[in-house]
Parts: C-alpha cells; structure tokens; sequence
C-alpha cells in the first residue's frame, strides 16, 4: 500500500494563547509546539499499522517552514518511511489542501489520511478539500478502518451514532480517536529519522479568497447561578430570559 500522511505543527495544549499584528496573528513567542494530536495519534498511527499488516510505504507531508522539521522528524521516528515539506507559511486550509493536492496528484496513493482537525483553529477544512481537489471519495471522522485487498471498510462516527461504509477506490480518510493508539518514539526509531529521507519542496501559486482580519479569546465564563430545587419558576425565568434555551 502507497499511503500518505498529512500532518500539521499546533501548540501545545496547555500553552497560553495571544495575538500580534494587531489582532490578525497568534503570537509564537514563549509557545511550544507539537505535531496535531489527531494527525499524530490516529492517521499516521493508523498508517503505520496498515504499512505494517500489507506491506508498501507511509509518507508524511507537511506545509511550512524549516522550524516545522522538528515535528516531521517526530513522524520518522514513529513509523513514517519519508517526508516532504512544502516550503511555505501556511496563510489558510485552502493554500494547504492545494500544495497537498498538488503534490499527491500523479503519486497514486491508496489512501490520504489527516486529522479529523487541528487543535488550534479546529476547523476541520483540508482533508475535505484534498478530496475534492483530486476528485476522491472522502471519509469524515472515521474511527475505525480495515483493508482487505482493494476493499476499505471504513466506520465514521455520525451524530447519534456510527455509519460503516465500503470503498474500493483511492480515497481520503479523517482520523478521529478510536482509529488507532498513540506510539512513542523509541530510541532505534529516533536513530533512524535522522537518516530518513525530508525532502523540501517550493509551493505552488494559489488564489486566496479569505483573510484573517481580527483574532480574539472567548468570553470568559460567567458564575454559576445556583437554583433552590423546589423554585422551579424561577429556574425556567433564568432558562428563559438569560440562557435563552428555552
């Protein structure tokens, strides 16, 4: 199997978030950064699994710049057999998913696996858009994969409940908790990265159609109103005139 991994730099989950340039950029400075938990744990995990049951080769791709190579090495380490880096600073899911694209074209990869997001801007865009840049079927939030010959079974979790479809073809996978188990790097596999291959390629040209224009935190949240069990009415008035759910 021929299986390509995208993988994305995010900070780390505890790290203090702030916005520079006037509130259109997060501000780097002081944050540590780790490779995407959901691209880390479940796809290139799930990736590596798959390598090691059928055979074939698992490569990781990653858009930005040289500081990124830190994480890419982390995925040679776990399992991944090569990497690419395209050399740009990611400005949007959109320049992303096209330098994917891009890149993966004419590689006739069986299956592209992402992160169902990244824990940073959460917005669940580039595996999607590789799909439908490369005119492939697309599985979202898949919690579960088995290959048997040219047939994936794929489980993706669905509201209320799960959703087991069958598919044939080269396709796109986002990867949610359940697809695999997180591995650590041991020592031989650490020794390894340094010698595996990283190759560095320049962007493609995109059009972008959105900007960032402002960045801001979420309304702290507010204290809790306790409620005497046996005020019901005044229970149903907070419901109503202050959380307005009812």
């Amino acid at each position: 199997m021929k299986l390509l991994v995208c993988i994305s730099k995010t900070p780390e989950t505890t790290a203090k978030i702030s916005f520079t340039e006037d509130n259109t950029a997060f501000s780097k400075e002081g944050v540590q950064f780790i490779m995407n938990p959901y691209d880390e744990w479940f796809a290139l995990v799930r990736a590596i699994e798959l390598k090691e049951k059928h055979g074939g080769t698992v490569t990781v791709i990653n858009v930005g710049t040289p500081d990124n190579d830190i994480v890419i090495r982390k995925a040679l380490a776990i399992g991944a057999d090569d990497a690419v880096r395209v050399n740009a600073d990611p400005a949007s899911a959109n320049f992303t998913a096209h330098q994917v694209a891009h890149y993966a074209q004419d590689k006739d990869f069986d299956i592209i696996f992402a992160g169902k997001e990244t824990i940073d801007f959460n917005g669940s865009l580039v595996g999607p858009m590789v799909a439908e840049l490369l005119d492939l079927p697309f599985f979202s939030y898949a919690s579960h994969l088995e290959v048997e010959g040219d047939t994936k079974t794929i489980t993706c979790d669905v509201e209320g409940g799960i959703e087991v479809l069958e598919c044939s073809a080269p396709c796109v996978i986002s990867a949610t908790k359940g697809l695999a188990q997180q591995r650590i790097p041991n020592m031989r596999g650490i020794m390894m990265a340094k010698r595996k291959p990283l190759e560095v390629v320049e962007p493609v040209d995109v059009s972008e159609t959105e900007k960032i224009t402002h960045l801001a935190h979420p309304e702290g949240k507010s204290g809790v109103k306790m409620v005497d069990p046996e005020n019901m009415e005044e229970l149903v008035r907070l419901l109503h005139e202050e959380a307005k759910v009812i």
